[in-house]
């Protein structure tokens, strides 16, 4: 018999044993049913990939939460296909929410298409199911680990508020397909919070690899390189990294530039003369 409780599907791209994650399904518990389905190993990185590389196989993961009755299965692929295999296979019915986090380390700036965590919210919001995209500051050495340093007690609590406000509100305001959430190192549940847009600044370049020959192994990695004073004052990266406050940034899945498509059109055309 199915359940009356909303379905709340789990899922994160820094895997399954990520105490993030468990932190943010722990958060739910009252709220409806748990479903988690998170890759099987760390897919940091991946967007909203969906390579055909990946196989696909899942495996049933002891719960490591408390005792309470989750469902959690691992699974070999990206966030996004974990979505795809959650709504597709093991979900008994639609899920009324999809949380993907709490990630290590906050998702700001025009670097989020990178982000597995925002990847995989997004697929979710394909599907037609409201989604949350939860990331948490955290010291850069910490980004890939499953450190026990961090307290998500405030993202799980900002999780639960906004994720509660999407499951008792399914009709969402026009063209917001997800939100995505970025809480501050240190916050506290009584950090002010504030919405905000995307910034177009980047918070973390690329690094050159260091090798002699192309041919050796060269990875790129990453470095924090901004000033979040000089971000605009409306955006996640100004909200978080300057004034240390809970960004809420609500994100379209219509990518389509803002810029008048009229004047675009006479432009590309050449039957538009600039003063």
């Amino acid at each position: 018999m199915t359940s009356s409780r909303p379905l709340i599907l789990f899922t994160n791209d820094d895997g399954i044993a990520s105490p993030g994650l468990w932190a943010a399904a722990e958060a739910f518990a009252e709220i409806g049913d748990i479903l988690v389905v998170a890759p099987r190993e760390q897919q940091s990185g991946m967007g909203r990939s969906l390579p055909i590389t990946s196989e696909g196989r899942i495996y049933p993961h002891e719960v490591p939460a408390n005792g309470f009755p989750y469902k959690a299965y691992a699974v070999d692929g990206t966030p996004a296909q974990a979505v795809q295999h959650g709504v597709l296979e093991l979900a008994d019915r639609l899920p009324s929410l999809v949380v993907s986090g709490i990630n290590y380390g906050e998702n700001t700036g025009n670097g989020v298409t990178i982000s597995g965590t925002v990847g995989a919210a997004l697929e979710a919001a394909s599907l037609g199911i409201p989604a949350l995209a939860m990331s948490q500051q955290t010291p850069k050495d910490l980004h890939l680990s499953y450190s026990n340093e961090v307290d998500f007690s405030a993202g799980a609590y900002f999780a639960r508020l906004f994720g509660a406000w999407l499951v008792e509100h399914p009709r969402r305001p026009d063209d917001v397909d997800v939100l995505k959430i970025d809480v501050p190192w240190e916050a506290t549940e009584a950090t002010p919070w504030r919405i905000t847009r995307l910034s177009r600044r980047r918070v973390y370049w690329p690094t050159r690899p260091e090798r002699i020959a192309l041919s050796e192994t060269g990875k790129i990695g990453y470095h924090y390189d901004t000033d979040p004073s000089k971000a605009e004052p409306d955006s996640d990266v100004y909200a978080v990294l300057h004034d240390k406050v809970v960004s809420v940034t609500p994100i379209s899945l219509d990518m389509t530039s803002r810029t008048d498509l009229f004047r675009l059109r006479q432009i590309l055309a050449g039957e538009y003369q600039y003063s």
